[in-house]
């Protein structure tokens, strides 16, 4: 007998690495859905072209609770296999925190850390049992490994990111689904600049060997691309 296709749920998939893990996983022989805030880039639209039904695109700006919700009703019937929240935002990394604008500062925490926990809630529910929930961190959220600062607003936005989904995962205490925070690398993207040691290439694929290695397990992780802990 086939064994039965599995499902991801990529959020924030338009570019960067969202994208790249949309790309690995149809490369992997999955059914992806992926979604975009605005009209899909043409490497979107190609790797839709390209993946033969198995990618599907949908529009949701997570920061838009009646959006959510309005995703959540067209996909209701689906059964999710992985559920990956890639969204992220950055600010200034060199503007220390006492010179922060409080509405950068809001802005950054609101799309980092609030909505990223209020769509996984949102979509708990169609995650299998024997699956996985997954948010975007990095090792810039540890704070035991913060030993020369910079980067405030974002450190701040994925360590609250971290402890939020730490939270949720202790009030789901009978859940057998495993709960991952992934620290992917610093990884040249728009986001992570030319100066970044790691390619796409070099990050994305042993990311999705990490959670391939820990799916079933349960609990709540906090994991890099090399799948070693990484310190909360």
């Amino acid at each position: 007998m086939a064994s039965k296709t599995r499902t991801a749920l990529i959020v924030g998939a338009s570019r960067g690495l969202g994208f790249a893990l949309a790309k690995e996983y149809l490369a992997r022989g999955w059914q992806v859905i992926a979604t975009v805030r605005s009209k899909p880039s043409a490497d979107v639209q190609q790797a839709q072209a390209n993946a033969q039904g198995r990618l599907t695109i949908e529009h949701v700006d997570i920061n838009d609770a009646a959006q959510v919700e309005a995703l959540h009703v067209r996909l209701h019937t689906r059964h999710l296999d992985l559920l990956f929240v890639s969204a992220g935002i950055e600010s200034n990394p060199e503007v220390p925190i006492g010179q922060v604008n409080t509405e950068v500062f809001t802005k950054v925490m609101i799309n980092n850390a609030l909505s990223p926990m209020r769509f996984i809630d949102a979509f708990h529910d169609l995650v299998q049992p024997n699956g996985m929930i997954v948010a975007m961190s990095s090792g810039l959220g540890s704070v035991a490994n913060n030993t020369d600062g910079g980067w405030e607003v974002y450190r701040a936005s994925k360590a609250s990111l971290n402890t939020l989904m730490r939270s949720y995962a202790a009030r789901q205490f009978d859940d057998p689904r495993t709960y991952l925070l992934m620290d992917p690398g610093w990884v040249r993207t728009d986001m992570g600049g030319p100066e970044a040691p790691l390619g796409v290439e070099d990050s994305i694929p042993r990311v999705v060997d990490v959670l391939e290695a820990n799916a079933g397990k349960g609990g709540v992780h906090f994991l890099n691309y090399r799948g070693q802990t990484v310190a909360w």
